[in-house]
């Protein structure tokens, strides 16, 4: 032994060295942008409804909603994915892009007016 003193234990599941609470504040607000627009855009993409069965303009614009909201989903899984990977969030953050991914899909594929 050199003795050197070995690295403290992780906190609370945290690498070492990672920002404390500061950070997780930062994350947390740098992804309450994303998945606030992809949670509007689902929303959207429900809320299009059609005046006639035969309208093609609202089931184009529910379309459109519920694809740019699974594109923003697919951003902030990302930026989710970097976060929790560099120790700065935990792995429950996956659940909200889980969810709003859950939402829009099926507005996009099933469900479509």
């Amino acid at each position: 032994m050199n003795g050197a003193p070995s690295p403290a234990p992780a906190r609370h599941g945290r690498k070492p060295g990672a920002p404390g609470r500061a950070g997780a504040a930062v994350c947390a607000a740098v992804l309450a942008f994303p998945h606030t627009v992809a949670g509007y855009l689902a929303l959207l993409a429900y809320t299009a409804g059609t005046a006639d069965p035969w309208e093609r303009d609202a089931a184009a614009h529910s379309g459109f909603a519920a694809g740019t909201a699974l594109v923003v989903v697919l951003v902030s899984a990302l930026l989710t994915w970097a976060f929790v990977r560099a120790g700065w969030l935990r792995g429950w953050w996956y659940a909200l892009p889980a969810v709003l991914a859950a939402a829009a899909l099926p507005r996009l594929t099933v469900l479509a007016p």
